[in-house]
């Protein structure tokens, strides 16, 4: 990690980072650390985003809560639209008035009695939700990418330091650390089975995530761009963020580093809805032993798929998958769980004592910091270093104020490489 990602931060500059978010707000009456509630045994979840992944993690949360024989209940729900929330929650046994709404739905969740959360709003919104629910103190379980710009990976990473000094959990949603071939695997490649590493390949080359969700009569832009959530920027990071994300995290789990630098291309050509965001990023990672990692990423109707990552050594390779080859071959034989599961079971024997600690703010904030990186390329064209980026960019993207509400918001228009500006 960077020295900046891991240095202490001060309880006042924490404060001061984060004003601006409203997080300042949440201070009064939280208690600083806490496991769960004293007077019970039941861990009490809220849900902040209760869309698709929403909705799915809560699921996922609830079968690892039986599978590790934890009491679980969930306690809120919120979502910018309270009907979702409330909804959610009937399905959930969550009475209507621990359902919120509103840009201000994740404080409502915090102020209800939650122990730990689930933070599932666009990857946007993630920095805020995630900063307030530390200063609460509570356990997070925060689905990936955890931001969109370098704005919010600074956030993010002070958040993850002030939950270090809280003794809070705090589990990503890049499940694939969690599923026990690749923990096998990588171990293998740390302790030096296919030797240093010199580069690699990563890849989500798939069909199209669409959001075309109609704009009806009186429907402000913000609400607009919210309900079409990955079509643009500002809310989702672009494909190569939101989703590419699992794959670039591989390979910077395999070399246990972000990259020093990135170039790439990209563009815009078959899209068919509103939006500004690409559907093709081509992207090369360098690391500071000179290893070059490719990086391709694609949405094409009709086109060929190939969703995968692989890393090279000077003692052989590894699809990172399960299985090296060269002088140290080896195949996983053993029990693999769903990761989406386990996740969940390692958050919750985090919280309860019955399994290792876990925090993972600063690993997926460099993953996604990294593949946000990428992208600052493809849009610009420009070669940029990771240093520069983290530190000096001034790029923050969406609406001034995202905690207001609905409203008017024009976002960039589709990045032209060359042209667009190095923010």
């Amino acid at each position: 990690m960077s020295e900046r990602s891991t240095k202490h931060v001060s309880r006042r500059s924490f404060l001061k980072g984060t004003a601006a978010a409203g997080a300042t707000t949440l201070m009064t009456g939280f208690a600083s650390h806490v496991a769960h509630a004293a007077a019970s045994d039941t861990i009490k979840v809220g849900v902040i985003g209760c869309g698709g992944r929403g909705r799915g993690a809560t699921g996922n949360c609830l079968e690892a809560a039986k599978k590790a024989g934890i009491n679980v209940q969930i306690w809120a729900c919120g979502d910018l639209w309270k009907d979702r929330a409330v909804n959610h929650g009937k399905k959930n046994n969550v009475p209507e008035d621990r359902c919120f709404g509103g840009f201000d739905n994740y404080k409502g969740v915090l102020a209800s009695g939650v122990d730990s959360i689930i933070t599932a709003a666009p990857p946007g919104f993630r920095p805020y939700h995630f900063a307030a629910a530390v200063m609460a103190g509570k356990h997070v379980f925060m689905e990936k990418p955890v931001c969109v710009d370098p704005w919010g990976y600074n956030q993010v990473c002070k958040a993850a330091d002030m939950a270090t000094e809280k003794k809070l959990t705090v589990v990503a949603g890049t499940q694939r650390r969690h599923r026990t071939r690749r923990q096998e695997n990588l171990k293998r490649i740390h302790d030096g089975a296919i030797g240093e590493l010199v580069g690699g390949q990563c890849y989500w080359m798939g069909g199209p995530v669409t959001h075309n969700r109609k704009r009806n009569p009186g429907m402000s832009d913000i609400e607009w761009q919210c309900l079409n959530w990955y079509a643009w920027c500002w809310t989702c990071g672009d494909h190569i963020v939101e989703q590419h994300v699992h794959n670039i995290d591989m390979v910077l789990w395999a070399f246990g580093k972000h990259p020093v630098s990135a170039i790439g291309i990209g563009g815009r050509t078959a899209r068919p809805e509103p939006g500004n965001i690409f559907d093709h990023h081509a992207v090369e990672f360098e690391f500071d032993n000179g290893a070059r990692v490719a990086s391709y990423c694609s949405h094409f109707r009709g086109a060929s798929h190939r969703v995968t990552e692989g890393v090279v050594g000077t003692k052989g390779k590894s699809g990172l998958g399960g299985s090296l080859e060269g002088e140290n071959a080896w195949k996983f034989e053993g029990e693999d769980l769903n990761p989406y599961v386990q996740e969940h079971i390692d958050c919750l024997g985090s919280i309860t004592g019955k399994g290792k600690h876990w925090n993972e703010g600063h690993q997926v904030a460099e993953s996604t910091m990294s593949a946000v990186l990428g992208r600052m390329c493809t849009y610009t064209g420009r070669q940029i270093k990771w240093d520069w980026a983290v530190n000096s960019s001034k790029l923050k993207l969406g609406p001034a104020n995202m905690n207001v509400a609905f409203g008017p918001f024009t976002p960039p228009p589709v990045a032209v490489p060359g042209q667009t500006k190095l923010i």
